[in-house]
This record gives C-alpha cells, structure tokens and sequence, in this order.
C-alpha cells in the first residue's frame, strides 16, 4: 500500500495543506496522520472513507488500486 502514502501526501499539497493541517481536518494527532504519509500506519475502514469524502476521491484511487479519481 506504499501507493496509499504517496497518494495521501499528493491530494494534501494539492489542497496546500500542511501535515497539522490534515491531522485537524480527519481529527487525529499530528504524529497519527504522519504515520499515514511515512507508510507506517494505514487507516481503518472508516479513516479511509472519510479520507476518501474530504478529497472527494474514489477509494480505489485513494488506495492505488484505479488512476481514475471520481467516484461512481
């Protein structure tokens, strides 16, 4: 899931975000989210969508699984 993190980190700076930033927003602490982007946590099941629903991605995208960014 290395795709996850890159992907994660991405959609962020696309955003200009700052990694603190992100924590806020999906309500975690800053070295929680970190782990996301450092591949060295993932998120559950409901982290993920709400990942998902905040940059309005398609979970297969958000998990590397599809190139295609819209949800269906």
């Amino acid at each position: 899931m290395a795709l996850f993190c890159e992907r994660l980190k991405l959609l962020r700076k696309e955003r200009g975000l700052k990694q603190r930033e992100m924590a806020e927003q999906l309500g975690l602490a800053l070295s929680s989210y970190q782990c996301y982007e450092y591949a060295q946590r993932f998120p559950d099941f409901h982290g993920l969508i709400a990942i998902a629903d905040f940059f309005d991605v398609s979970l297969d995208y958000l998990v590397g699984r599809s190139d295609v960014r819209e949800r269906r």
